[in-house]
């Protein structure tokens, strides 16, 4: 059972200051909580290699640069192994794998339901954190419904990332998240999701978000009538009839500022709109209930076919790999050829997105962040693909239109504080790094993964051992990393639809 640390206040006043699942903070853990997280993008077998890569330093200490340099000029010319495993790395422009999870993935209308929905606070419940106190980078003050959209945690113009929560490290949403928030670009190409698998689906991701008392703090009724309230042309153009969900004879009415729970961590009876509330969800007919699951079940179905449009695109690095040799600099050249030998960062960060969509245990200790949080006893994936696995929205339930085998057989010890692989492109300009938030910048994680890691005091197995990298080197992986930035989504896709 995870165990999270109990809230600390400084001098009595709002812990914030100015500083990204469709999730804030991927459905992650909430913090102060004693339960397990829920999160938002990956595929789960767990492989073991020397270095797997990461996207971002904890402690200093052991932090030594390698004296295993030969001293020779670096070379900017690969080898031919090099090269072969470099164009291995090629970005890939093709469409995404079909999902069939969906049927309506590749819809332009869905998409456009989809994107309108991503962009609309109004499902929201209540803010139910006492730093949502209205100062810069927060979404209102506590008590206030409509404040959180998916958009709110990931930014379009920043990558999709969290750059608006206090301290840039995780999101403040209804509440604080404990995982940091993770980009959604090339998500369309994941079939777990998440930082730990704890979703399988789009639409299942969609409820992991709705009902997370610190995300939009909000349930499956309230979420169904807003739908009907704010979108049903579009809904029933692309779905067809949707039911009254605004009679009351069948569907008791919610009031905004009581569609959540109305205090951090409360238990479900005190939760209104979604099952365990014992009132209005449970009181449904078995049929209503089943009706206003399948319509937010379609609208994370809508959402889903506007995230398969959300690419990074090329990069300089692929423009040098087509052979243009002023694309990189020397230093990023240099750097590249690091990242597959010495580095050996492919061994995870692997094929064009530069993620193999599995989970690693790198092993990282917890630092503090946003002034008092710190994600102890963080499990990872072997709690969350558990979770996955009997959920009733899971890709073997009746909601979705296939199953393609995407959940794993069953956990194994290599899950234990295992997170996925991130994926390395469109990373540059991120404000923090890691599924913790706690690195700052792209020269932390590479010393860190140079170190191998921490020591200990993480749950599970490390599997990192130190790489032979001398200063240069980590300065050439750097500069590497942020060669690999690409135009990201058309700007039409980074607003509300009109």
């Amino acid at each position: 059972m995870r165990a999270f640390p109990v809230r600390r206040r400084c001098s009595g006043s709002a812990t914030v200051a100015l500083v990204l699942s469709l999730a804030c903070g991927d459905g992650g853990a909430p913090a102060g909580s004693t339960t397990t997280s829920e999160d938002s993008s990956g595929t789960a077998t767990s492989s073991s290699t020397t270095s797997p890569g990461g996207d971002a330093e904890s402690t200093g200490a052991g932090d030594e640069p390698s004296s295993g340099s030969s001293g020779d000029p670096p070379s900017t010319e690969p080898t031919p192994e090099q090269w072969e495993r470099l164009l291995a790395l090629r970005y890939d422009d093709g469409p995404v794998p079909p999902d069939v999870t969906n049927a309506w993935a590749d819809d332009p209308a869905a998409a456009a339901l989809g994107q309108a929905l991503f962009f609309d606070p109004r499902f929201s419940g209540p803010l139910i954190d006492g730093d949502n106190d209205g100062s810069p980078g927060t979404l209102g003050t506590d008590g206030e419904p409509h404040k959180v959209a998916c958009v709110s945690c990931h930014v379009p113009e920043d990558g999709f990332v969290d750059t608006r929560s206090p301290h840039q490290q995780i999101s403040l949403a209804a509440g604080w998240v404990l995982r940091r928030t993770p980009s959604l670009l090339d998500v369309g190409f994941a079939t777990l999701l998440g930082w730990g698998g704890r979703r399988d689906t789009m639409h299942g991701l969609l409820f992991g978000v709705v009902e997370n008392t610190r995300e939009l703090n909000s349930s499956r009724l309230y979420f169904a009538q807003q739908l009907a309230r704010n979108h049903r042309a579009a809904y029933e153009a692309v779905f067809g009839p949707m039911p009254d969900f605004d009679d009351p004879l069948q569907f008791p009415a919610l009031a905004p500022e009581e569609a959540g729970c109305l205090a951090l961590d409360a238990p479900a009876a005190a939760c209104n709109g979604r099952p365990g509330d014992e009132g209005p969800y449970d009181a449904l007919a078995p049929v209503a209930q089943d009706e206003v699951t399948r319509a937010v079940v379609n609208a994370g179905k809508a959402i889903g076919a506007y995230l398969r449009q959300l690419r990074c695109g090329a990069s300089p690095f692929d423009a040098w790999l087509d052979g243009d040799e002023t694309a990189l600099t020397d230093l990023e050249k240099r750097g590249a050829i690091v990242f597959v030998s010495s580095g050996d960062c492919d061994g995870c960060h692997a094929g064009p997105r530069l993620t193999d969509l599995q989970f690693h245990n790198v092993g990282l200790i917890p630092q503090t962040v946003a002034v008092v949080f710190v994600d102890l006893d963080d499990y990872g994936a072997s709690d969350d693909l558990a979770a996955v696995m009997t959920d009733p929205l899971n890709v073997t339930s009746i909601y979705s239109d296939g199953d393609d085998g995407r959940l794993p057989r069953k956990v194994t010890a290599e899950h234990v504080g295992a997170f996925k692989t991130p994926s390395l492109r469109c990373i540059a300009d991120h404000p923090a790094f890691m599924h913790t938030g706690h690195f700052a910048t792209l020269q932390d994680v590479v010393k860190f993964f140079r170190r191998g890691g921490d020591p200990g005091g993480y749950p599970g197995v490390s599997e990192l051992s130190p790489l032979s990298l001398d200063d240069e080197d980590v300065d050439a992986l750097v500069a590497f990393l942020q060669s690999l930035q690409g135009p990201g989504p058309a700007p039409p896709l980074l607003q509300p639809p009109r």
